[in-house]
């Protein structure tokens, strides 16, 4: 027997070397698992004498087997793919995953945490629409139904928060930026929807302050989610009225960038690092078409991946244990710095 005391099942699948999703999938049902990892987690529960709480697994499943995911524009490539990492997981663990897109609309947000909570879901995972959202109707969903946010922060609401480190990230493409070049002015929408867009300009800001260097924001007008005609119209009239202050730009988002890299394309400008060119333009996200512009897109990679597992197992550990902790948990992942010819 091992002397450790196990106390829930995300204890005993890290003590076990089995994730948590698989350890949660063979409580509710051992022959779902292979035969190979069936044996693992009885060896380890022999050897630990750990028992999960039968009671508090049976209040779960008066609950359905489903996973409400909600996502602001379905859409956008960025959140389409984390929106499948999320699914398969969910699928993994042997739930069943209902995705939602809010279209960018504060009342199809709130419709749809309405028809959820009639639902009954197990947990929701929820990227909420951010400043545009209604965010006492999502405190009183939270309240009943066990919810994690992902990407979009809103403060102190949900069980718990996973997303991206956006300070981290603007610091490590602003120094690459101005190791390589000209500093960059930063690229914009004067009323972004992009529900991180504050938080990048802030990043952005404190990048450029702490290298002793003068921020210059650059905004056009565009509403909604077409970002990449936004990018093009706005991006094309600044060309065609001198351009921007350095030869560097950085957009708030891969999708700005590719309109502006089109736009300079239609004007004239070569955009690139060699000697011909006249501009850089870098993007944020990694945008699963950024390999393809021409040319390729320099960009920052979020971690989908790590922040689709956390998101997942936080839930499922929200689901069987309750609230995690006051104040809640929140997680932040680093980006990777993904360079290409067009900076």
């Amino acid at each position: 027997m091992a002397g450790r005391k196990i106390r829930n099942m995300e204890e005993f699948a890290e003590v076990s070397g089995i994730s948590r999703p698989t350890v949660s999938k063979y409580f509710h049902d051992p022959g779902s698992v292979r035969k190979s990892t069936r044996a693992r987690i009885e060896e380890a529960l022999e050897r630990y004498e750990y028992r999960p709480n039968i009671f508090a697994m049976n209040q779960n499943r008066r609950l359905t087997k489903n996973i409400g995911i909600v996502v602001p524009y379905l859409a956008d490539p960025f959140f389409a793919e984390i929106a499948r990492n999320l699914e398969r997981r969910c699928i993994d663990a042997g739930f069943f995953p209902l995705l939602f897109s809010s279209h960018g609309e504060q009342a199809q947000e709130n419709a749809i945490l309405d028809s959820l909570r009639l639902l009954k879901p197990a947990g929701v995972l929820l990227a909420a629409l951010g400043r545009p959202s209604d965010h006492d109707h999502i405190k009183r969903f939270c309240a009943d139904v066990p919810t994690v946010l992902f990407d979009s922060y809103l403060d102190a609401t949900g069980a718990a928060f996973v997303g991206s480190d956006h300070a981290q990230v603007l610091r490590l493409m602003v120094d690459y930026l101005c190791r390589s070049g000209q500093p960059p002015v930063y690229f914009e929408m004067r009323n972004p929807v992009n529900p991180n867009a504050n938080r990048r300009r802030a990043g952005y800001v404190a990048a450029m302050e702490s290298l002793g260097q003068t921020p210059e924001i650059v905004r056009v007008d565009g509403q909604g989610w077409n970002f990449e005609q936004i990018g093009f119209d706005g991006g094309g009239a600044l060309i065609e009225r001198g351009g921007f202050a350095t030869d560097t730009v950085l957009c708030n988002n891969d999708r700005l960038a590719i309109g502006l890299i089109a736009a300079a394309y239609a004007k004239g400008v070569k955009v690139g690092r060699g000697p011909e060119c006249t501009l850089r333009i870098a993007g944020m996200d990694d945008h699963p078409f950024s390999q393809f512009t021409c040319p390729p897109m320099t960009t920052i990679a979020q971690d989908y991946a790590a922040i689709a597992d956390r998101s997942v197992e936080t839930l499922f550990n929200v689901i069987e244990n309750g609230a995690l902790t006051e104040p809640r948990a929140e997680t932040l992942f680093e980006g990777r710095l993904v360079m290409r010819d067009s900076a």
